[in-house]
């Protein structure tokens, strides 16, 4: 499991910052028409013709957001890119470009940048992504990542968490829980290599679940699906903090309740047998798990027709008068406050 074990190495030191700022953007290729400039002078240049522009930034820490011991540099590249890309596609916008900031260790050998570099090289050609600039620093404190996504939409186009409407119907692409299933079992498997580096790491048939946990996929698709069938969500938000605070969001921006199914909620048959053999409900992973990266938006009832059969969005409730409150109706038909338990970024990490 180890991944810094090359003995020919090349140290970062020996190329200096600016030595490496050029090794990792030389062979950068721009694709957006919005792009006028990129890497190479004091700030990149963007047009988008009158269009509203669309910024986001996410920082990843290591020790709080990832940990190497199970996280293939290439992957953690990859996520970094996805992870901001995909609150670009919660606004209904076109993600076009990123900046990418890291923070390492003097001593971080060159082999392992690039790993890092390829995964969100990979990441940016897979979504017509430009890479237009971004910083290099030295840390004390582990590796740092810092990515800004810049996209675009029309005036017209752009959804807010705001706007959801009393009978609205809440919909969410895909499945949940399985990143949150996936890092239990990496976690589980580090524990065990740590206790006897002689046992291998036992994944085998788990790779939906690790790969939702380390390479997850932002769903641009499913921006391209709503305007291919002409629906606008009223409200729209990713799902990077659990499937009830992301709700609970919606609800709160936009000033209403909400009724949510559990029978509803989507869980693939992995997520939900190995959250059993955890013991943990498969409920509460995707209510509180956090980092699927799935989209959860509100329609009009209106909009039913057009999305009841498409693959890969589920309606799971809908949306009522704020004196109603948040509430979850169990499979036993019981209804219980909506409550979030997800992720807290300045919670004691234990």
């Amino acid at each position: 499991m180890a991944l810094f074990d090359n003995k020919d190495r090349t140290n970062i030191e020996e190329l200096g910052e600016f030595g490496l700022i050029n090794y990792l953007t030389k062979n950068i290729k721009l694709t957006q028409k919005s792009t006028i400039k990129g890497v190479g002078d004091d700030a990149a240049v963007l047009d988008f013709e009158g269009k509203r522009t669309l910024i986001s930034t996410d920082l990843l820490l290591e020790g709080i957001h990832f940990d190497l011991a199970y996280t293939p540099l290439k992957h953690l590249g990859y996520k970094a890119i996805q992870v901001n890309l995909s609150d670009i596609y919660a606004m209904n916008g076109t993600a076009s470009q990123v900046t990418v900031s890291i923070g390492i260790s003097s001593k971080f050998p060159l082999d392992a940048v690039e790993e890092l570099y390829e995964g969100i090289y990979l990441a940016c050609d897979n979504y017509n992504v430009d890479l237009v600039g971004g910083d290099t620093s030295s840390s004390k404190q582990g590796l740092v990542i810092s990515v800004t996504s810049i996209g675009y939409a029309d005036e017209k186009d752009v959804v807010y968490r705001n706007g959801a409407e009393e009978g609205d119907l809440l919909c969410v692409s895909g499945d949940l829980g399985g990143a949150y299933v996936g890092l239990q079992l990496l976690e589980r498997e580090k524990l065990i290599y740590l206790e006897n580096p002689n046992i291998q790491p036992d994944l085998e048939g788990k790779d939906y679940i690790v790969e939702r946990q380390l390479k997850p996929e932002a769903r641009r698709d499913i921006i391209d699906l709503l305007k291919e069938i002409n629906v606008k969500p009223t409200s729209m938000i990713d799902i990077s903090d659990g499937l009830a605070s992301e709700i609970l969001h919606i609800c709160k921006e936009s000033n209403k309740g909400c009724n949510l199914y559990e029978e509803k909620i989507p869980l693939d048959p992995m997520t939900f047998e190995t959250a059993r053999e955890f013991n943990l409900d498969p409920t509460v992973c995707a209510l509180s798990g956090g980092e699927d990266y799935e989209l959860l938006f509100t329609v009009k009832q209106a909009d039913y027709d057009q999305i009841k059969f498409k693959m890969d969005i589920t309606i799971i409730g809908y949306i009522t008068e704020p004196a109603a409150g948040c509430n979850l109706i169990t499979k036993s038909g019981n209804q219980h406050p909506l409550t979030a338990q997800g992720w807290n970024a300045f919670k004691k990490q234990e």
